[in-house]
């Protein structure tokens, strides 16, 4: 199915008093559509995903899919910690012209390695659709381990990871085991480039919302090898990341995209809150250099 590589990004869910904002998302996909990402990720926990409905889920799928025209491979969030809800709304997307999905580890349950495996053993032979497993244990609770991960990586289908595991060792270890055609994204943006010279296929990146284009040509330079180009675009690039997610993503990150004029409101859902005033003034000392 193709090794996936490069900086894909998983995009906000713009809202207006409590809806979707349509019009601004289609605008937000063309834009980034002119950036040289590899890739677009609906309904990821950046794009609010826990707070949207099954119904909107499935519109913005169409959204997404109408939008990109084909341009662009679309991964569709779908994940969740009851294993039979999750193949349902697998139905419902999966009806789109979309690649595949980007599914996390089963969460608060804290499931054995053998109900994690099973899970996505039970995703991955309901569907041809390619899958990107998330690994992310200080939401989820429980750590994939590489050997489980290794193991599911033997289904046709299950195709990457996008690795959040806070491990570099772990992380490491993978990449040096990952069979051919399995790719390795990391989810930490603060470990892009550190992921990508120890071999990994690039990033799933919320802080690629910004300065995207410059993601992209980091990825670009250490592909060629061009560590000497590449480290000083990154040590200025990712000064801004760690505000990023100071507090809960994608909170300060809807507050730089709209002082940046790229959507009219920062709207988030509860249980998220907007952003404190300090982490205001921080990130508005900053808004020129975000653009």
């Amino acid at each position: 199915m193709g090794t996936l590589q490069g900086v894909y990004l998983p995009i906000i869910t713009p809202f207006q008093d409590d809806e979707i904002d349509e019009e601004t998302y289609r605008n937000l996909i063309e834009q980034y559509l002119l950036t040289g990402i590899s890739g677009l990720i609906p309904l990821g926990t950046t794009g609010e995903s826990p707070t949207l409905s099954n119904d909107e889920t499935e519109r913005m799928t169409e959204l997404t899919v109408s939008a990109v025209n084909g341009r662009l491979p679309v991964y569709v969030g779908v994940g969740g910690n009851c294993t039979k809800k999750v193949l349902q709304l697998l139905t419902r997307v999966e009806r789109y012209a979309i690649q595949g999905i980007l599914s996390v580890c089963p969460y608060y349950n804290r499931p054995s390695q053998r109900g994690i495996y099973e899970h996505f053993l039970r995703i991955s032979e309901a569907t041809n659709l390619s899958i990107i497993i998330y690994n992310i244990p200080y939401r989820t609770g429980v750590n994939l381990e590489n050997e489980t991960l290794l193991k599911l990586a033997e289904q046709r289908n299950i195709i990457g990871v996008k690795d959040s595991c806070g491990n570099l060792k772990q992380t490491a270890e993978l990449i040096g085991q990952k069979p051919d055609g399995f790719s390795v994204l990391t989810g930490e943006d603060a470990l892009f480039y550190t992921t990508v010279t120890h071999g990994g296929d690039g990033g799933i990146l919320a802080a690629a919302h910004l300065r995207t284009a410059e993601f992209v040509e980091i990825f670009r330079l250490l592909q060629a090898n061009d560590y000497q180009a590449a480290l000083p675009r990154w040590q200025a690039l990712s000064r801004f990341i760690p505000l990023l997610f100071q507090e809960p993503n994608p909170t300060p990150l809807k507050y730089v995209l709209h002082r940046l004029g790229l959507i009219p409101s920062h709207e988030t859902r509860l249980p998220l809150v907007e952003i404190s005033s300090e982490l205001q003034r921080r990130l508005d000392n900053l808004i020129d250099s975000l653009a």
